[in-house]
């Protein structure tokens, strides 16, 4: 039937149906209620307790009316996906599923590189047959399947942190599986507080039944407190140190998070700051995917610096809103201004609307979307700080970070003499991990270039010594470099810290810093720069940085992972300290002299120039 034949009220009648789909059939007496007294409404359209659990609304009986429920108590998991929320939101699963966090494949890759090298076999948590970004069909192997000592790290360590899977035992740190392990928040003791008597206090359960549409940050949190710690530095917080060393009158504090750990305060992000959330900048599609299976999450990701703020010479690119089945339209419902048709939106880095930035009045507008605040974001083209010669190359955060966290030295032993919880499994093995590290630190950071051939900070990622204990405790492994590429190394990732500040490093801090350039700790004797925070494994190579100086000759000795990522070479740092001869007199970025290629001849010029005889 072609749609010119719908009247406006067999519309209504379709809508009506689709409505009852979703909320569930209204016939019949439901008897949930009848125990579940008090217990929250997950949301306005999902009203009908069965249509979502399963279960047998019509019994008295708990064991009757429960026997049938999807997923136990969670019918958000993806075992039940095609049973539950993928009856009414399909596009929605479906990005999901072949999401990073739901598949993980980036970590075990990653994981794989840094223990064993590639195998040709791509992994997630789970066999997945999803579509690469060019449209062609894969599956990812389950990484069941990976049966050497990265796949037992990634299992035994590292897999909570992903929504394929219920993590209930983390302090400050538990999250359902699936749409629930964002939507249905977990509190710090994933204990239920709502009003149903018959489920408050027990464990594990939501916070709430009631779903949150628009996560907040303690959601983003819940994982992203571990490895490069971006939810505790957007917040202004570091942990510091992994033990409860007394930070205040002898009491560890101020706060305490998974893993027994304290986190103290720093300065926090300048968004953060401001009132923005996480999912202010990113996009619904950095967060749930876009359908595609991508490697690794700088891939998946779409929002950069850039795209709000516009770069040295192009100002942000925007693109107005004309089909009514458009993305803007449809995220922005639930937000206190939502977008309509003819607005200006800005552009991600691919080329797709944001859901809540604007242009209006010739400015850039950002609207939180929960707190529908406003937030102006300043445009930075051609202004003269940020058009500097030689600067092109430049990310914003290499200038504008804070803080990078920084682990040094990750010595993880594994044990064939314990057993291990294989948290993938669900059962305990032959094979227990355990780590300590060296030291930490937040500033200053090392700078490299990165995937997209710019120069970023880089942070270890990761520096693993191993040790492997055989059932009997001898060492078959005893605190070697893991190979990486060709040789064992150790290895520097390319890293955004999230605690970004409107005051950029200075130009003289910069410059004349070499641990800025990938010396680490150092100090300077003529034309050499020694490291002082040495590897245990060689008395000539530091362990914070990538790069060591002899009379003048630059020499690279660590990786830089991801592809065409690599150290600054030795001319480019020659040319990065040559400009201190410059920065003595001229130490404003904002000068002229920065805005054409340096003549580093023109002080000796000036030396050289004969002095006049007084008569």
């Amino acid at each position: 039937m072609s749609l010119r034949f719908f009247t406006p009220l067999a519309l209504t009648g379709l809508l009506l149906v689709l409505l009852t789909a979703c909320n569930g059939s209204k016939s019949g007496e439901s008897q949930c209620e009848s125990c579940h007294r008090g217990l929250e409404a997950a949301s306005p359209t999902h009203g009908d307790c069965t249509t979502c659990h399963g279960g047998d609304a019509s019994s008295t009986d708990k064991t009757i009316a429960h026997r049938t429920m999807f997923g136990k108590k969670n019918p958000a998991a993806p075992e039940v996906w095609e049973k539950t929320c993928g009856r009414c939101h399909t596009w929605q699963v479906g990005r999901v599923r072949a999401n990073l966090m739901t598949t993980n494949t980036g970590m075990i890759k990653n994981i794989q590189l840094t223990w064993e090298g590639e195998d040709g076999n791509l992994y997630a948590t789970r066999k997945e047959d999803v579509f690469t970004p060019t449209g062609e069909p894969v599956t990812r192997k389950p990484v069941t399947e990976l049966t050497n000592l990265a796949g037992e790290l990634y299992r035994k360590f590292c897999s909570l942190c992903h929504v394929a899977m219920e993590a209930n035992q983390v302090w400050s740190g538990s999250h359902g599986s699936g749409c629930a392990a964002c939507h249905f928040p977990y509190n710090d003791n994933a204990t239920y507080q709502g009003g149903d008597p018959t489920v408050k206090g027990k464990w594990p359960y939501s916070a709430s039944h009631q779903m949150e549409a628009l996560p907040d940050n303690k959601v983003c949190f819940r994982c992203h407190n571990r490895s490069g710690r971006i939810a505790l530095a957007y917040q202004g917080l570091n942990d510091g140190n992994n033990g409860l060393v007394p930070t205040r009158d002898g009491l560890p504090g101020p706060e305490l998070i998974g893993g027994v750990r304290n986190i103290t305060h720093i300065a926090p992000d300048i968004h953060h700051a401001k009132g923005m959330d996480c999912i202010d900048c990113h996009t619904s599609r950095d967060v749930m995917g876009d359908s595609y299976a991508y490697e690794n999450m700088y891939l998946q990701t779409e929002v950069a610096c850039e795209d709000c703020h516009g770069s040295a010479k192009e100002r942000p690119r925007t693109e107005v809103i004309t089909r009514e089945n458009d993305s803007a339209l449809r995220e922005s419902q639930r937000y206190k201004e939502p977008m309509r048709f003819g607005m200006p939106m800005v552009l991600t880095s691919k080329g797709r609307k944001y859901s809540n930035v604007f242009v209006r009045e010739d400015k850039i507008w950002l609207q939180g979307k929960r707190s529908g605040k406003l937030h102006e974001s300043k445009v930075i083209t051609d202004t003269p700080e940020h058009t500097v010669f030689g600067h092109e190359r430049l990310e914003c955060y290499s200038c504008h970070s804070r803080t990078v966290a920084q682990c040094y030295g990750c010595h993880t032993e594994y044990d064939m003499g314990r057993k291990g919880r294989d948290f993938v499994k669900g059962i305990d093995t032959p094979g227990a991990f355990s780590e300590s590290e060296d030291t930490r630190m937040l500033y200053p950071f090392p700078l490299a270039l990165n995937q997209r051939g710019k120069i970023s900070p880089v942070t270890p990622g990761c520096q693993t010594f191993v040790t492997v204990l055989d059932p009997k405790g001898n060492k078959i492994r005893d605190e070697y470099v893991a190979r990486f590429g060709d040789r064992q190394q150790l290895r520097f990732a390319p890293f955004f810290g999230h605690n970004t500040g409107t005051r950029a490093i200075g130009c003289a801090e910069c410059h004349g810093n070499p641990s800025f350039l990938g010396f680490g700790q150092h100090v300077i004797e003529g034309a050499t720069i020694e490291g002082t925070l040495l590897c245990e494994k060689s008395d000539s190579k530091p362990l914070d940085g990538y790069l060591t100086m002899e009379s003048g000759h630059v020499r690279a000795f660590s990786a830089i992972t991801r592809e065409n990522s690599r150290p600054l070479n030795g001319a480019e740092v020659k040319k990065v300290l040559a400009v201190n001869l410059c920065l003595v007199c001229h130490d404003d970025p904002k000068d002229p002299i920065y805005q054409k290629e340096l003549d580093y001849r023109a002080l000796d010029r000036c030396l050289e120039r004969p002095v006049p005889a007084h008569p």
